[in-house]
């Protein structure tokens, strides 16, 4: 079997989504060298971070974290990309492999009781063929052994892209596309609220108040990526 295998990847070979080299056996998405200059967030303080300090005010927080820096130009802007648009889908897998190994080992969320990932609306659910954030959370469920919730959250309406809009302004626009399903799940249950890239933060602070309203629920984020 391994010969066959050999011989399939001499003539297929799985390229890194990176800088298109041939990738070795044990690589995946990515060889090991652009693996190595990914900017990971490196954050020691779950409760205190970046990404909390970008709530602050508008949501409360358990704890939330990011496996790598989203910037304007880089590796994680090219694999995102492949993601959501050249319908790479296990991107989200590697990802999910990949944080879901260091939050096994530091316990931080060792109390969730549910993930949830950001929901797509069915027309670009269809129009993509998949939700790039679901892999992603299906490693991570994996790793936590918690339960993700695909049908608890959903998005009601679709807009055109709110990248250009400011923080207010796309919040506005976000807060009415979302509806939670179930509620009497959550009640006084901690929920782990997942996503692709943190931008302005208005889509997760949108979920996050529609699940705010359960009584005594609790929140984190986890996402692939955080814009700095």
């Amino acid at each position: 079997m391994e010969i066959l295998e050999d011989l399939f990847r001499i003539f297929f070979p799985k390229l890194c989504a990176n800088c298109e080299n041939h990738l070795t056996k044990n690589e995946e998405i990515v060889c090991t060298f652009c693996r190595h200059d990914m900017p990971l967030t490196d954050f020691i303080n779950y409760s205190e971070n970046k990404i909390t300090k970008t709530f602050y005010g508008r949501i409360p927080l358990e704890k939330a974290t990011a496996l790598l820096y989203f910037r304007k130009k880089g590796i994680t802007k090219k694999l995102i990309h492949e993601l959501k648009y050249e319908g790479n889908e296990e991107i989200g897998a590697f990802f999910g492999n990949w944080i879901g190994e260091i939050i096994k080992e530091n316990n931080e969320f060792s109390d969730i009781d549910f993930i949830i990932p950001v929901p797509l609306h069915q027309k670009k659910l269809k129009k993509r063929g998949y939700n790039q954030v679901l892999k992603f959370g299906e490693r991570v469920s994996y790793y936590l052994e918690r339960p993700l919730l695909e049908e608890v959250l959903i998005k009601t309406s679709t807009s055109k892209t709110q990248t250009f809009k400011d923080r207010f302004e796309r919040l506005n626009t976000v807060d009415k596309q979302f509806y939670l399903n179930e509620v009497s799940i959550l009640k006084n249950k901690h929920v782990l609220l997942i996503d692709d890239v943190i931008t302005t933060g208005a889509t997760l602070e949108a979920c996050a108040k529609k699940i705010q309203k359960t009584e005594g629920v609790k929140i984190s984020i986890l996402t692939m990526a955080f814009t700095e």
